[in-house]
């Protein structure tokens, strides 16, 4: 019933809408849609959250409607990689944050977009900031901890209190299956340690969830030590 009145609503009034991001967002608004639980690029819509933005087959077929040329994407996967992250990014920033933004990043674009929408958050690659997107993902904090150990350095605590981590809860297979579905560029595994590729590649057969571990155990540890 909300489509229909929506719908009819746009047809009494004869709006018309451009391709432009703010008209975009606008109809997806007004056929039910809500906007902070997708990412908007020039050509696609990622849908982060199902259930959350309403975005129905219905709704979709009606945006394609009216805007043919953009595609939707409904990746399960996707919305894997962008719950994991709203789960260190809800705790992180506060409302109308300016955040500065690793340059060439696209997944990390994708996933902060609708903090936009989400907190007013301002998106910026330069000047005065009140944050920092660093791009560090789940695989790079656990090789930072492993080349740690098996350089005799102990664990690395390198995390600054003005940065964010929109990737650090995801694994880097995910985001490379979901940019080679997209036809987008692979993200290198940074990891230079032959030890600590060795150790990785075994754990990754006996223990596939080892990362997560090790990371629960690394913030044990560090709250721990600050304790004493």
């Amino acid at each position: 019933m909300d489509l229909m009145f929506d719908i009819s609503g746009m047809d009494n009034e004869k709006e018309e809408f451009s391709t432009s991001k703010k008209d975009v967002l606008k109809f997806l608004k007004i056929i039910g849609v809500d906007t902070r639980f997708i990412s908007y690029t020039s050509d696609k819509i990622y849908i982060n959250n199902l259930r959350f933005s309403k975005f129905s087959r219905k709704r979709q077929a009606t945006f394609n409607k009216q805007y043919p040329e953009m595609e939707v994407v409904r990746s399960s996967l996707f919305q894997k990689i962008c719950s994991r992250s709203s789960k260190h990014l809800a705790l992180e920033i506060s409302p109308n944050s300016t955040i500065l933004m690793p340059k060439d990043n696209f997944i990390v674009e994708l996933i902060m977009e609708p903090y936009t929408r989400k907190y007013g958050a301002k998106l910026v690659y330069g000047g005065d900031h009140d944050l920092v997107a660093n791009p560090l993902i789940l695989d790079d904090q656990v090789n930072d901890i492993f080349e740690g150990i098996f350089e005799g350095e102990g664990l690395n605590f390198n995390k600054s209190s003005d940065e964010i981590y929109p990737l650090i809860n995801v694994p880097l297979k995910w985001i490379n299956s979901f940019l080679e579905n997209d036809g987008r560029d692979l993200i290198e595994n940074k990891n230079k340690n032959e030890l600590a590729i060795s150790f990785s590649e075994f754990l990754e057969d006996v223990a596939p969830q080892y990362r997560e571990n090790v990371v629960k155990a690394a913030e044990f540890i560090e709250e721990k030590l600050k304790t004493q």
